[in-house]
């Protein structure tokens, strides 16, 4: 035989022979693990399986929200524009009394203290009756008519801030018609009135006007003690009021036209200082506050009217001024016209300012909305 034909015999015997050799191993290593644990048998078929991770058990929570801890304790204070209204709003009523005493300081200086303005008096005082229509007499309004009834319009004002529980807006009323009092009493004497041009008016002097303050005061303290419903409508009022004792001073040589513009600006300047000092009692409810359409657009209106009015009056100054110099029969129309509609400029713009700033003062937005209560839920409409 030879070596090519021994090989397959020779296989068998390898084979067995490793068998032999490899089969005792395992059978070793069988009973080996017999006695501690069995081996582990890997089957290629067999999908694997990730042993899934145990999940981490979530934290409570031990401590809040930074933010909402905030909140929380802002909400648990009490609000300052339910004590005191907003320091821009202080601030402006302030500004526009500064204002208001400048523009009647500049008003007396031009009329009083300048040749031009002392002829300008003298032709609308004297004029004025003879030139303009009758019915701005308005009947002749006697001066104990007047007083009444602005004593009736200041103690109208007094029991509604004492009905409305507003004690701290009653001191303010208070002491808003003693300063007007005062200053319509006090500066009368005080101011000079120098003589520039002969006057056929009276040469003593007559500003501030005390009938135009008291009118004036007296309709500001009901627009500042009514609720908001009738802020409006009492600002108008006031307006009008103011208007026709003013109109009617100049129309019965009470008083100059300056004396009545003096009178409205200064009293329009108390009632501003006034209305920055205003305090928890002095405002509305926290539970009654809202916006009133009624009060934007009375402001509006009479503010707008106001500049109007006295842009128009400013004009046909403007347009008589050559005239005035020499006190030109042809400028006493033009100047008891400019007249008029400086007294009614004026009185619609002071009150139209103050009603602005009292609704704004009166009735800041605080955290819980204008509005106190919430909305009630829907109701289900009954089949």
């Amino acid at each position: 035989m030879t070596q090519h034909e021994s090989a397959p015999e020779d296989e068998p015997r390898v084979n067995g022979s490793a068998n032999a050799s490899g089969g005792s191993a395992p059978s070793d290593s069988v009973a080996a693990g017999d006695a501690t644990t069995p081996a582990a048998q890997w089957d290629p078929l067999e999908e694997r399986r990730e042993p899934h991770p145990a999940s981490a058990p979530t934290a409570a929570p031990t401590a809040e929200d930074p933010l909402s801890a905030q909140i929380d304790a802002s909400l648990a204070q009490p609000d300052p524009l339910a004590l005191r209204p907003r320091t821009s709003s202080v601030v402006l009523c302030v500004v526009f009394g500064v204002v208001f005493l400048g523009i009647a300081a500049a008003v007396y200086w031009l009329g009083v203290h300048t040749v031009d303005g002392q002829s300008y008096e003298d032709l609308a005082i004297m004029n004025f009756a003879d030139t303009m229509p009758a019915w701005l007499s308005f009947g002749n309004l006697k001066s104990g008519l007047v007083i009444g009834v602005s004593l009736a319009f200041g103690a109208a004002a007094m029991l509604v801030a004492a009905a409305r529980k507003r004690w701290w807006l009653l001191g303010q009323l208070a002491v808003f018609a003693a300063v007007a009092f005062a200053a319509a009493k006090l500066l009368k004497p005080l101011l000079p009135r120098p003589l520039l041009v002969h006057v056929e008016s009276s040469v003593n002097n007559s500003a501030p006007s005390g009938h135009t303050m008291l009118a004036a005061a007296a309709g500001l303290m009901l627009l500042a003690a009514v609720p908001r419903a009738w802020r409006a409508c009492a600002a108008v009022l006031s307006t009008v009021f103011t208007s026709i004792v003013g109109v009617s001073v100049i129309y019965d040589r009470w008083h100059r036209p300056v004396d009545v513009v003096m009178s409205v600006c200064i009293a329009g300047a108390c009632m501003m200082f006034t209305l920055a000092c205003t305090r928890a009692s002095g405002m509305d409810r926290t539970g009654s506050r809202a916006s009133s359409p009624s009060v934007q657009i009375a402001a509006t209106a009479l503010i707008t009217l106001g500049l109007c009015a006295i842009a128009y009056g400013t004009y046909v100054l403007w347009q008589v001024f050559p005239g005035l110099q020499y006190a030109s029969a042809w400028a006493a129309p033009g100047a008891c016209a400019a007249a008029t509609a400086m007294v009614v400029g004026f009185a619609g713009l002071v009150n139209g300012m103050v009603l602005m700033m009292r609704q704004i003062t009166a009735a800041p937005l605080t955290r819980l909305g204008l509005i106190g209560e919430p909305p009630a839920p829907p109701r289900k409409a009954s089949p």
